[in-house]
């Protein structure tokens, strides 16, 4: 009678198992990590494009509505609204209101993103006073703005958004303020 020594094992050892473990494991820790500097550069982008969808709208409406319209940047909080100021007929008076429609909204930034730069040059008519936590930014009925450069980021990832004294035209670029130029209007340029 002969005996088979070669037996054929079904499974996996446990050197094997664990193996299989620390890769998935490995794999996983990649993939949270790319994941959590993706949706921080999310929230960057998120609150620059809000900046400047809101700013292209204060000069729209301030045209439209022929009035004056001021972006708040409230650096402490880190926040930006839009205001105007409407004629209140009970009281005979003016006051200053918050925008607030399906259009434009007060926005809060979210994480880590701040107002990392704020460069604002204030216009002939009116002194605007700047302060460490609260900045403006005026839109004028005939179109024009305060010109300003506004970098928002969170340390890593950065966007500027500049905005044309001369034609109240807003743009945003992606990086910080360095190669963004502050009182320069191109007329010609598109």
């Amino acid at each position: 009678m002969k005996v088979n020594c070669k037996t054929r094992r079904k499974g996996f050892t446990i050197s094997e198992v664990l193996m299989v473990v620390v890769i998935i494991g490995l794999i996983t820790g990649a993939g949270a990590g790319l994941y959590v500097g993706t949706f921080r550069k999310m929230q960057v982008e998120k609150a620059a494009y809000d900046f400047f969808l809101t700013a292209k709208y204060a000069r729209l409406i301030a045209v439209e509505k022929q009035s004056q319209y001021k972006m708040e940047l409230d650096l402490t909080n880190k926040e930006f609204y839009l205001t105007t100021v409407l004629w209140d007929e009970d009281s005979g008076q003016a006051q200053q209101e918050i925008v607030k429609n399906i259009y434009c909204k007060p926005v809060q930034f979210q994480g880590d993103v701040v107002f990392e730069s704020v460069e604002i040059m204030p216009n002939d008519l009116e002194t605007n006073s700047i302060s460490e936590e609260q900045q403006t930014i005026t839109f004028s009925p005939n179109g024009t703005a305060q010109s300003s450069v506004v970098q928002i980021g969170d340390g890593k990832t950065h966007y500027s958004i500049s905005i044309s004294p001369a034609t109240g035209r807003v743009k945003m670029y992606f990086g910080t303020t360095e190669n963004v130029k502050v009182g320069t209007t191109d007329l010609d340029a598109e």
